[in-house]
């Protein structure tokens, strides 16, 4: 639960920091916010990853609280992060979320709820050992390009 409080203080003394400054959008505020959660995502799924792929040695304390902080982090209300007009369409350069993500939103809830279920078996295998981290890298490569590959522009 520690853990949890110290991920949530963190993103939230992040969102606070960027909150909107210029008259550039009113959503650059959300985007910044949004961004920071991703790369937090991308910070701890690479301890995992490169323990699975054998770059560092694996540590099951490490892999555990890696994969604690992914949970936090997938369970975060991060509703307000993602505002009707901060999309790439609109804001072609503050984000790469394509205008999808808002019209076909009970598509973007399934994408969720699948990347939440490689979330909590990746929970539950992190301390397993070297082999059953590696067992869940796919499907947290899988549960986290579901969203990035159907609602994201790609890089230019």
């Amino acid at each position: 639960m520690t853990r949890m409080r110290i991920v949530v203080g963190s993103v939230l003394l992040f969102a606070f920091s960027v909150l909107p400054t210029s008259a550039q959008s009113p959503h650059e505020g959300a985007i910044k916010a949004r961004k920071a959660q991703m790369q937090l995502y991308a910070w701890n799924l690479g301890i995992l990853g490169d323990m699975a792929k054998e770059k560092t040695e694996y540590n099951a304390d490490a892999a555990k609280a890696a994969a604690a902080s992914l949970s936090a982090l997938a369970r975060l209300d991060g509703s307000s992060m993602w505002p009707a007009g901060s999309d790439s369409t609109a804001l072609p350069d503050l984000t790469r979320a394509k205008a999808e993500s808002w019209t076909t939103y009970p598509a973007v809830v399934e994408k969720q709820k699948a990347f939440l279920a490689a979330v909590d078996a990746m929970n539950e295998a992190a301390g397993g050992g070297l082999d059953s981290l590696k067992g869940q890298m796919k499907a947290m490569a899988d549960g986290c390009g579901g969203c990035h590959k159907d609602f994201r522009e790609e890089k230019k």
